[in-house]
């Protein structure tokens, strides 16, 4: 009997145990997510010369029908604001019926829909200082944002650092919040953040983006933001979308970021690039067009008269997963990197990280620290979400001549990426999300061009 009643009390320990590892979404208030007459989602981008000008885009309530930004060079006094310029805003409707939301692919009946009826504002500061401070606030005349304060870009190549993380995608709020706020402690002097897709799960579900916006919070107010759209990005917008199998372009894309226009004609704010500061950054779409963004590409390349060259979009050339192989981006964009020399491509997609290299011709690769060799594009594929795959075996089956380098991978570690240039000299660290430097290399611009490499990774995990 005994021996009985202590098998009992073992079982209900056991399922105690078990149900407390069970894991619980959070749940939200209903109309948690619905914009008021105050500004939100308020984000920072670079549109043209980011030495001169910067572009700021919120939301409001349909109520707001008029926005204005204000903005003043910052100094110590708060009296800086009575010298500010106030610019009215360009100011959109944004009314949809019946938007997909979240999609459940397993039982379809269960997949939501939304009406989302509000404005987003829009204002680019021009004819700015360079390399200088700057606060702003955005509102309607009355009711305000807080003072917000940024830098502009030097005119001349000077050194800087940013920020690169790959998918955000899930568990956006509970996970994605404590890495991007770890990527800003580490790096509180970054100039911006790459995003390289799936920045959410539904391409038009207004609760994940404003779960993305509220992780980010003041970072987004504050650092520039230069992101690419994933497949995520990508979904049915209407119930015939779904019956014909049509995917497009998350609604609030356009509307809620004002990025560069000089891009492909038909996918724009999704594929631009930019130069900051002695790099060239090109931004890819790797969901669609890619033929013509391939034209696109090689004339940005061959017409770039900075010494550094970065290229980022969502799906990897080289794969860091199985069954995800990109065979035709490999085949029309690689070809390009080779060609110009890119230097860096930093991919998302594979929920995974793995770092490697090409080579431009065949080398004598030796192990350990401060290994120097001449070296092709670097590619990276890094997630910092809280959705995780697992790494693939190999890069081989990729490249027949054996000229693809896997040199650093990771599973079930959400990263972020600190990359600084300084002249001649790349710097790259990969850090987790509780501050721990997980991988880091050095590329060293020699005079032809080319680049030197130096492994660093025995001085992290």
């Amino acid at each position: 009997m005994k021996n009985i009643i202590l098998i009992f009390i073992l079982l209900l320990f056991y399922n105690e145990t078990l149900s407390q590892r069970v894991y619980k979404k959070p749940q939200f208030v209903k109309n948690w997510s619905n914009p008021s007459k105050h500004p939100d989602h308020i984000v920072l981008n670079f549109s043209e010369d980011p030495s001169t000008t910067i572009s700021v885009t919120w939301r409001t309530s349909k109520d707001v029908k008029v926005g204005y930004g204000e903005i003043a060079i910052a100094n110590e006094s708060p009296a800086f604001i009575s010298t500010a310029n106030t610019i009215k805003a360009q100011t959109t409707n944004f009314n949809f019926e019946n938007v997909v939301g979240v999609i459940d692919r397993k039982n379809p009946k269960k997949t939501t829909f939304n009406d989302l009826n509000h404005n987003y504002h829009s204002v680019t500061f021009k004819n700015l200082k360079p390399n200088t401070m700057y606060g702003y606030r955005v509102g309607d005349g009355e009711i305000w944002s807080e003072w917000i304060q940024f830098t502009t870009a030097k005119k001349e190549s000077e050194p800087f650092s940013f920020l690169y993380v790959g998918d955000a995608q899930n568990y956006i709020l509970e996970l994605w919040s404590r890495l991007i706020r770890m990527g800003y402690k580490k790096a509180p002097d970054a100039s911006f953040i790459i995003h390289a897709g799936d920045l959410i799960d539904d391409a038009h579900e207004e609760h994940q983006w404003h779960e993305w916006f509220m992780a980010g919070g003041w970072i987004h107010r504050s650092l520039p933001s230069i992101p690419v759209p994933g497949n995520h990005e990508y979904n049915p917008q209407i119930q015939e979308d779904i019956d014909q199998g049509i995917k497009r372009l998350s609604i609030q894309w356009n509307n809620q970021f004002t990025l560069p226009m000089n891009g492909v004609k038909g996918i724009e704010e999704t594929n631009y690039y930019l130069d900051y500061q002695g790099v060239r950054f090109i931004a890819l779409n790797s969901n669609l067009m890619i033929e013509e963004q391939a034209v696109w590409l090689e004339s940005v390349l061959k017409d770039n008269p900075n010494k550094w060259t970065i290229a980022t979009y969502h799906h990897p050339i080289f794969s860091a997963s199985r069954g995800r192989d990109n065979v035709e981006l490999r085949s029309l964009w690689k070809p390009l990197f080779d060609k110009y020399k890119v230097d860096l491509a930093l991919q998302g997609h594979d929920h995974t990280y793995t770092r490697g290299r090409v080579q431009p011709y065949e080398t004598n690769i030796l192990d350990g620290e401060n290994v120097k060799d001449e070296t092709g594009t670097v590619y990276v594929v890094s997630v910092s979400g809280g959705k995780m795959y697992r790494v693939k075996a190999n890069w081989e089956e990729y490249e027949g001549d054996s000229r693809a380098l896997r040199d650093k991978v990771g599973n079930n570690k959400q990263l972020f990426q600190v990359i600084s240039i300084d002249g001649d000299k790349l710097s790259y660290q990969s850090y987790t999300a509780t501050g721990e430097l997980f991988d880091a290399f050095d590329l060293i611009k020699n005079k032809n061009g080319s680049n030197s490499f130096i492994e660093r990774k025995n001085e992290a995990l």
